[in-house]
């Protein structure tokens, strides 16, 4: 049998996030998204596929908490997660916010940011936001963990 190479021969190495194909940043992300969550009594569960829109659920330790979450790689809304109680989460920097989707597009609306006219928005239901204007990231402040 040939020798096995070991991932940690030599010690643990960091990886270059830069170069994980999608669904290795998507694995990435929910761990860091859960180890955070850790720290204020939630314990992540991956779905396997989007259940009700969501990626994973957070449990919180009240036993009456529970948040359905959607992962994006960016600050995002979209109209298909509209009504479905769901929250998005996105990593900006070292911040992590995950913030109630349906409140953060009422928000947009009333700021002017989303507009049905627009083709994003208004016929494909979707827009994001690959660096956050100083509004939103003051709108999420309190979503960050």
């Amino acid at each position: 049998m040939p020798p096995h190479k070991s991932a940690i021969a030599g010690g643990f190495q960091r990886i270059d996030y830069g170069r994980l194909n999608s669904r290795q940043k998507e694995n990435y992300n929910f761990h860091m998204l859960a180890a955070r969550l850790a720290e204020y009594g939630f314990n992540c569960m991956r779905l396997t596929d989007d259940w009700q829109g969501a990626d994973l659920i957070a449990c919180h330790i009240d036993g009456d908490t529970f948040l359905k979450i959607q992962l994006k790689g960016r600050l995002t809304v979209d109209k298909k997660y509209s009504g479905k109680g769901i929250h998005v989460a996105f990593f900006r920097l070292s911040d992590c916010f995950v913030y109630p989707h349906d409140a953060f597009v009422e928000a947009a609306i009333q700021r002017g940011a989303l507009s049905q006219e627009s083709v994003s928005w208004g016929e494909r239901g979707i827009w994001s936001w690959g660096t956050p204007p100083k509004w939103a990231l003051d709108y999420l402040a309190p979503f960050r963990v």
